[in-house]
């Protein structure tokens, strides 16, 4: 059985992003061969409990996030970088929290044209804590959001064969 989790870091819960993610999980499953249906972590539906000291749902969701097999992180673009939601809760994690996960970086972005430091921001985010970050991540515009799937299937040609290679290692 491979764990597999979708985090969402849009501020709005079930913002497009969320159903973009969910397209590139699908598409990411089929070529990692991944059967299980991933998980949902959105973070909008946690709200203010990501600041609160102690919450039994913030809780769970880290530690889902940490016992997952693969991990599809997604972040609108926000200041040219990843949401403050998604930093807020990955500083909940522990030193290396994610070092048995494959994390799947996906930035929905206003302008391609200013796109790669999400990209690297979330691979070095990802990576220093641990986990085996796919190469390439996974950047949409706004535009292509709306309707994902030539973009996911086009990024997933690139990206299978490492995603499988790293989903079998790590399971």
């Amino acid at each position: 059985m491979t764990r597999f989790t979708v985090l969402v870091a849009a501020p709005r819960s079930r913002a497009s992003v969320r159903s973009t993610a969910l397209a590139a999980a699908a598409e990411v499953a089929a070529r990692a061969g991944v059967a299980d249906a991933p998980e949902v972590i959105d973070l909008g539906d946690l709200g203010p409990e990501l600041l609160a000291d102690s919450s039994a749902a913030v809780d769970g969701a880290l530690a889902r996030v940490r016992e997952s097999d693969v991990l599809l992180v997604a972040s609108p673009q926000a200041h040219g970088t990843y949401t403050g939601l998604l930093k807020v809760f990955l500083d909940r994690l522990p030193e290396l929290g994610l070092g048995h996960t494959v994390a799947v970086p996906l930035a929905v972005v206003d302008d391609l044209r200013n796109s790669r430091g999400i990209e690297e921001d979330l691979r070095i985010l990802l990576a220093d804590l641990g986990a085996w970050v796919a190469e390439p991540g996974l950047i949409l515009s706004e535009d292509e959001a709306d309707r994902p799937e030539s973009v996911v299937r086009a990024w997933a040609d690139v990206a299978a064969p490492g995603l499988r290679r790293a989903v079998s290692v790590a399971v």
